[in-house]
């Protein structure tokens, strides 16, 4: 059968790396897994129990395809709350988790052809997605300097978007406010349309995140439920967008997707008040990351950048290998550690890195760490 050139995206790599995962644990090894960045933790426990008596009173059909009315309120007001952002709930459209946004977003703002820019490294989906679409992701190489995020300077001249992660996966660092409203002000200049994906938003460590809103409303923000409300299986997100292309995405939504999961909307709209569970779940990540900063360079990864949020450490091993994937590969079958070969987030650099995800559970981070200590100790 004939295919589309359309269809000829690059592979998630650690998608793979979690296969092979799963295939060594089913011959019966146990496998620490320090590749994916999903939290180890369920849904909270008030969002799935709104969900049981939802299902036992509603059909939970389809919802408005903005999302339901209740739900986009309470994300305004937590913009409110976490930002001291007076936010219009209008403007706020419930997605089918930020890859429906990032498809939204990208059908609404660009046209076959056009350029967008993405920081490298960054988060491999949003360059095959704009591919699949025909518009031309252009990496934008990220300096050590600038902890791995895109300043004006790097920016070329005929961008017609330009996507920017804070806290950024797979580094984990953040854009302060001036290095935020810099870079938008660089995209106002140019008409270049300004995305800012903030799925890791609530895991931050030494101080609060900056969100675009709190700099400009002319700007796409995209969030999701994924990470610090622990629900990525359910599938349910959120963005943000002017008040002139509500309409406009609304169209897309009705004619994409109909709504997001109404199950995962009533579940998310009690998660965003388990306060006390997430916040349970936020000590993990820190002693997580504690670990991890400590660890990883006793076992001999000691070219990394301190995560301002996130859970990610990315490390620069071009000294132990230049191939990351092939270590990678060996680190799964000789430590049975699973970890995220760098070429998923540059494909130009990424074969002297590697992403370490600490999303886990505390006993696993500490098995993963005198695994690869002894991987190293050995190699």
């Amino acid at each position: 059968m004939r295919s589309s050139r359309r269809g000829e995206v690059d592979p998630f790599i650690v998608m793979d790396v979690m296969e092979a995962a799963r295939k060594a644990e089913e011959a019966g090894r146990h496998i620490i897994h320090m590749e994916v960045g999903q939290p180890s933790t369920p849904a909270p426990e008030g969002a799935r129990a709104a969900l049981a008596q939802a299902l036992e009173r509603e059909a939970l059909g389809y919802t408005v395809a903005l999302g339901l009315p209740a739900l986009r309120a309470r994300i305004a007001r937590l913009y409110k709350d976490w930002y001291g952002v007076d936010l219009d709930p209008e403007r706020v459209i419930v997605t089918s988790g930020s890859s429906g946004a990032f498809l939204l977003a990208f059908t609404a703002l660009f046209d076959t052809g056009d350029r967008v820019g993405i920081g490298a490294p960054g988060y491999p989906s949003y360059r095959q997605i704009l591919k699949a679409m025909d518009v031309r992701p252009v990496m934008i190489e990220c300096a050590a300097e600038n902890r791995l995020q895109p300043v004006p300077a790097d920016l070329p001249a005929d961008l017609a978007g330009l996507m920017v992660a804070s806290p950024a996966n797979p580094s984990g660092t953040m854009l302060d406010r001036d290095a935020m409203r810099a870079l938008i002000d660089a995209c106002a200049a140019r008409g270049t349309a300004f995305i800012s994906d903030e799925i890791y938003h609530g895991i931050e460590y030494e101080k609060k995140a900056v969100t675009a809103l709190e700099i400009s409303d002319d700007v796409y923000v995209i969030n999701s439920f994924s990470k610090y409300f622990s629900m990525t299986g359910w599938r349910v997100g959120w963005m943000v967008v002017p008040p002139d292309h509500v309409r406009r995405i609304e169209r897309l939504a009705q004619n994409m997707f109909i709504c997001a999961s109404h199950a995962s909307q009533v579940a998310a709209l009690a998660a965003m008040d388990c306060d006390d569970e997430l916040q349970a779940n936020m000590d993990v990540y820190r002693e997580n990351r504690r670990l991890m900063l400590e660890g990883l360079p006793q076992a001999g990864f000691s070219e990394i950048a301190p995560p301002d949020g996130a859970f990610y450490v990315y490390a620069d091993v071009s000294a132990l290998t230049d191939d990351s994937r092939a270590f990678a590969a060996e680190i799964l079958d000789k430590a049975g550690v699973a970890v995220t070969p760098g070429l998923d987030f540059d494909p130009d650099r990424g074969a002297g890195t590697l992403r370490f995800s600490y999303a886990r559970s505390t006993a696993d981070i500490r098995e993963g760490l005198a695994r690869l200590k002894a991987f190293m100790a050995s190699r």
